[in-house]
């Protein structure tokens, strides 16, 4: 079965890469991310942030796990995700537009300086809060309490936050820098998807983050 289940997950990471890649299915999928920003946001992340998930899953415990673990709630705080990503991009975006412009930041006129600054200021104020977001829900779904009065002072204290700190925090710089420095180099229709694409190897930094806080726990 795990075999079977690593195979679909290839299959429909490999599906939307193709969609991707064929001129005439990308050129679909831009228009409808134009038309349904918030609706294509939605889809996205939910599929591909909860593949991620299934992925860090995967680490955390050797197999694949679709049942018993409330996938339908998970499916659901992806797509919430998906939502803030389709605002949160032009946000950061024409936010150090207006920056660049103004002389407030080096590089006006260069492509790499205003992606870099963008995917800087995004990591730098946005990533941190919002994996820790999803590290307090993961943990509500994982107690049943996700639509019940939320315990965020149990939850906050049960977190890692030594771990978090070390392995999450420290990826926002190494990696999330970076990756979404490349992001923002995309058109504005493909930053979301690239996002959504991201969202499968940070479901594997939040797995693994998991997987040592079990360890040392």
């Amino acid at each position: 079965m795990n075999r079977l289940i690593t195979l679909g997950w290839l299959i429909v990471l490999g599906a939307v890469v193709a969609v991707l890649s064929v001129p005439e299915s990308r050129e679909v999928f831009r228009e409808m991310t134009r038309t349904y920003p918030y609706a294509m946001g939605f889809l996205k992340i939910a599929l591909l942030g909860t593949m991620g998930e299934l992925l860090g899953g995967k680490i955390v415990t050797g197999a694949w796990r679709l049942t018993g673990i409330r996938l339908h709630q998970r499916v659901l705080i992806w797509g919430f995700l998906g939502w803030v990503f389709t605002a949160v991009f032009p946000l950061f975006s024409f936010g150090v537009d207006g920056l660049l412009e103004t002389g407030l930041i080096p590089g006006s006129g260069s492509a790499l300086a205003a992606a870099f600054w963008k995917s800087f200021f995004m990591n730098l104020i946005f990533a941190f809060p919002m994996m820790v977001f999803h590290r307090v829900t993961d943990t509500l779904i994982e107690r049943g309490e996700l639509f019940s009065i939320w315990p965020l002072v149990e939850v906050y204290n049960g977190i890692d936050w030594g771990n978090m700190l070390r392995i999450v925090g420290a990826a926002c710089v190494w990696f999330w820098i970076p990756a979404h420095t490349v992001t923002f180099l995309l058109l504005p229709e493909f930053r979301v998807v690239s996002a959504a694409l991201l969202a499968v190897v940070l479901g594997a930094i939040l797995g693994f983050a998991k997987k040592r806080a079990q360890n040392r726990g």
